[in-house]
């Protein structure tokens, strides 16, 4: 049995168009909120993993990033680890800091994803990352892919990650009878969470018309249900059990399973097979626990779609059934099994490195009681899904993560 690893310290920075933040600042203000709510200093952090994905392409900064970041924020001198693993680098840093635990060659470790993605005068380097999350060698298989399954070609003036989801969801209506409605439900439920999250980068709510009646993106997307660009950061602080009697057990919470996968040559319409699925599978068995178990949800919603997408790898409920239980609000505040209570991507943001410990950010959050208007009530299981990248059909890595509250 795998020695267990506790959460014991969190931060996160408010999510947006942060023009006046640079990495460096925005890593030192995640850094300090997470050590203090860990009641910790940067002297007791024995080792630290970075997360982060744009900062080569768009600022030229291609090495030794969390060095550079960390010594800002007074960590220097302990091994510091650079992640990047797409949208997943956040919970893959994670997942690395708890393998560094168990093996016992640290107690107490930083995980911290920082990312500046919004810069109006680098427009085409921004678009460039976003396609540099596929093979770049195999561009006209990933078209070859979207036209396949219903899609559109891509279109100029944005990422391509859209038109992919985009045809993924064409896909997923023509086999499961899902609906652009369903859709704006997703979106509507998400911004309407999102409008209780001081952090979160919009917080306007929606109605399903009014989602229907955005700006259109790419069929059948609107504005509403695409994740915009964003900058910001989130932190954990990771221990073991044995530091934990040295801590206390008040804010802390256990990390019960940490699923990592990357993609297979599956059939493009082979949905059991999805890395999202396997990757909850595999979970749900390091975690002894079932779907029916989880109070409390954050997905990677990229787009609304990809809300449906994983409330069904999630074993939430079955393909085709969520537009019905959309309706019934069993997947909303105040519902059955509530998702992305945050705002998720739609309307927190996603600053691409720090997305994946902004949802353990949340989970963490939403286990202590401290959510205030968006708390689930006595929510004691969360479990995250963070995706990225692409490759053949699916994500290129997919990590699902199972926390739970810790008994006094």
């Amino acid at each position: 049995m795998l020695a267990p690893v506790y959460i014991v310290g969190i931060g996160m920075t408010h999510f947006g168009k942060r023009f006046d933040e640079s990495v460096k600042s925005l890593t030192a203000s995640v850094t300090n909120a997470a050590l203090a709510d860990a009641g910790v200093t940067s002297q007791d952090i024995q080792a630290a993993w970075f997360s982060n994905t744009r900062q080569p392409m768009l600022e030229g900064q291609n090495t030794i990033r969390g060095q550079i970041a960390l010594k800002h924020a007074g960590i220097e001198g302990v091994p510091i680890v650079n992640i990047e693993n797409a949208c997943a680098s956040g919970s893959t840093a994670v997942l690395q800091a708890m393998n560094a635990i168990r093996a016992g060659m640290v107690e107490l470790a930083l995980v911290v994803g920082t990312e500046k993605m919004v810069f109006p005068d680098r427009q085409e380097q921004v678009a460039a990352a976003f396609a540099g999350g596929t093979d770049i060698h195999d561009r006209q298989g990933v078209l070859d892919y979207i036209v396949e399954i219903g899609g559109e070609l891509p279109g100029v003036g944005r990422s391509l990650f859209m038109d992919l989801y985009a045809a993924q969801a064409k896909a997923h209506m023509q086999t499961f009878g899902s609906t652009q409605e369903d859709f704006a439900r997703i979106a509507a439920n998400t911004h309407g969470h999102g409008k209780h999250n001081p952090k979160a980068q919009y917080r306007t709510a929606f109605s399903v018309q009014q989602v229907l009646n955005d700006k259109p993106i790419v069929d059948p997307f609107t504005r509403a249900m695409c994740a915009p660009v964003s900058d910001g950061a989130a932190a954990v602080v990771l221990c073991s059990e044995e530091k934990l009697k040295q801590l206390g057990r008040s804010k802390a919470v256990k990390i019960s399973a940490c699923a990592l996968l990357s993609t297979t040559s599956r059939d493009k319409f082979d949905y059991q097979q999805h890395i999202g699925r396997r990757a909850a599978n595999l979970a749900y068995e390091q975690a002894g626990l079932g779907p029916t178990e989880v109070d409390v949800i954050e997905v990677h919603d990229a787009t609304a779609y990809a809300t449906m997408q994983q409330i069904e790898n999630l074993g939430l409920c079955e393909p085709g059934n969520v537009g019905e239980r959309l309706r019934a609000g069993d997947f909303a505040l105040g519902g059955h099994q509530p998702v992305n209570p945050s705002g998720g991507l739609l309307a927190k943001g996603h600053p691409v490195g720090a997305t994946g410990l902004a949802q353990l950010y949340e989970l963490c959050a939403q286990l202590r009681g401290e959510c205030g208007a968006r708390q689930v009530a006595g929510a004691r299981v969360g479990i995250a899904e963070n995706g990225g990248g692409f490759l053949g059909v699916e994500e290129g890595a997919t990590t699902v993560t199972i926390v739970e509250k810790v008994k006094a």
